[in-house]
């Protein structure tokens, strides 16, 4: 899989912006909360990632219990866990004439306390598997953890004692932190139970996705991505209506452009604000995209104004990638995301994008009234054009895209969403693509909500529904709490990353359900 580095360039930080930012940072709400049960997994091949579970026994009634050297237990806190570990541990038996050592393995999934983690062969660190060894003087003692954890389940080896003392956990708790109030989500009594399931499950994604920043997963990254952020704030502004949160976003990332303007994919909060060095061309694009939607949900003009030029400077810079011919320039680095799919050319879905900017740019440069208001709706209709001129092959009915012509569901979705496309129009394309099901699909709960999306907007409601039930209600009835990074209902072994130990099963670009549902009442 690709990475990104780039060595030569510039950040040109403004100072007022990052001001702005922490001139709004969160209110944090914290609860403590304790496990429910203690549990063992065992192997089973029809679970997700071959691994379910079995419960042994409430918590309350075994947290007496006495643990020795190579003694272990699984305890269950029964819902997806983001915050601070603490244990209150006491010896049994002689006075402790050596120190405790503790082995701790957090999982949001069952086979994260399955498998062992010293197999983990990915491409990913293995720096970002949950796990602490620790060593314990003084007891009885209480310990918090300094480390922020993302987890449901929690696996405690006693690695060593000594012979003459054992070791009981009087507590464990998890001091749970978000900066979301859920008494803010506008309570939706749905018909459906299943899409009320859903809805809740997504609350709840955002929700510990929602920290100082929008993450993009309290696992993994714990970072702020433009493609995440521009879903979560749609989710947002239907439920927790945490609007300043999406601004603090928003200036940060205006804050750190380098110095063709671009903004950065993502960025690092701590220790200090940094840009990363990863630069996508529709994540470029998504700034400008999420600061018109900002500003449709809360009509802050102050904030427009003081963003627009940002985001008109991703337009041009996107634009600056056109061909002769006003296609997108294609290219086999890792130059714009689209999905994880490992076959997908993106030059087609890269091209919808920017279309589909360009028409976000023009509505913000008419409410400024900007002098490039003509210059940017000349530009669209050129996109446009170019599009349907050069990707539209009339004779298969689809879009395709590089110069293998490929056809994929994520150039006619995007297309679609552009609205290149009337709606009559795109809905026989959608029609079309379920009907001959092209080889390129579909893997992430990102290019799902797209599909979804596109669905809804070209009058394919029933369609809509039943992808998003038989999608994310899939998850559902797979055990989760929160929703996966990554979900291929044929593959339930699929990580982009070469293991799914290191997914991350709580993920801000999942957590659309809730936006989609109530935005569109479905």
């Amino acid at each position: 899989m690709s990475m990104q580095t780039r060595k030569a360039r510039t950040i040109v930080e403004n100072n007022e912006f990052k001001q702005t930012a922490e001139a709004v940072k969160p209110t944090f709400y914290k609860e403590e909360k304790s496990p429910e049960h203690v549990i063992t997994t065992y192997q089973d091949k029809d679970a997700i990632h071959g691994w379910n579970l079995r419960k042994e026994g409430g918590w309350e009634d075994q947290k007496e219990q006495a643990y020795g050297k190579n003694d272990s237990f699984i305890v269950d806190f029964k819902d997806h866990m983001v915050g601070y570990v603490t244990l209150s541990l006491k010896p049994v038996g002689s006075p402790p004439d050596a120190p405790l050592h503790l082995k701790l393995i957090f999982g949001e999934m069952p086979v994260e306390v399955s498998e062992p983690f010293d197999q983990y062969d990915g491409w990913l660190s293995s720096s970002w598997l949950q796990e602490e060894a620790i060593h314990v003087d003084v007891l009885p003692t209480q310990i918090t953890l300094p480390r922020r954890y993302s987890f449901r389940y929690l696996k405690i080896t006693v690695l060593d004692t000594s012979p003459k003392y054992k070791v009981v956990f009087d507590q464990i708790a998890c001091e749970t932190i978000t900066s979301a109030d859920f008494h803010r989500v506008p309570t939706l009594n749905h018909p459906d139970p299943q899409l009320a399931e859903i809805d809740r499950i997504s609350v709840k994604t955002l929700a510990d996705c929602m920290q100082d920043i929008f993450e993009d997963g309290p696992k993994r990254d714990r970072r702020l991505w433009l493609g995440d952020l521009r879903l979560q704030a749609l989710a947002n502004y239907e439920t927790v209506q945490n609007n300043d949160l999406v601004k603090r976003c928003l200036y940060l990332f205006a804050a750190v452009p380098n110095q063709k303007g671009e903004v950065a994919a993502n960025l690092f909060i701590e220790p200090k604000l940094i840009a990363d060095d990863t630069y996508l061309f529709d994540y470029s694009l998504f700034f400008t995209t999420t600061l018109h939607d900002y500003y449709q949900a809360t009509n802050d003009i102050q904030t427009l104004q003081d963003l627009w030029p940002t985001a008109l400077a991703q337009v041009e810079n996107a634009l600056d990638r056109l061909s002769e011919d006003n296609i997108v320039i294609d290219d086999p680095s890792w130059w714009s995301f689209i999905d994880w799919q490992e076959q997908l050319n993106k030059q087609t879905a890269s091209q919808a994008i920017l279309i589909y900017a360009l028409k976000k740019a023009t509505e913000m440069a008419k409410i400024i009234t900007d002098p490039k208001l003509n210059w940017l709706e000349e530009k669209l209709t050129t996109v446009t054009n170019a599009a349907i001129e050069k990707l539209w092959d009339k004779e298969q009915g689809f879009f395709i895209s590089g110069e293998d012509r490929q056809v994929s569901w994520a150039s006619q979705i995007w297309m679609v969403i552009a609205g290149v496309f009337d709606k009559e129009k795109n809905k026989k394309l959608l029609h079309h693509l379920l009907e001959e099901n092209p080889t390129v699909g579909i893997n992430t709960p990102y290019m799902y909500h797209h599909l979804v999306e596109a669905l809804v907007i070209s009058d394919n409601r029933e369609l809509a529904i039943k992808y998003l039930i038989g999608y994310w209600g899939k998850m559902v009835d797979l055990g989760a709490d929160t929703f996966w990074e990554l979900f291929n209902p044929e593959d339930l072994t699929f990580s982009p990353y070469g293991s799914h130990l290191i997914n991350s099963y709580c993920h801000a670009w999942s957590c659309t359900p809730t936006y989609l549902i109530r935005k569109y009442n479905l």
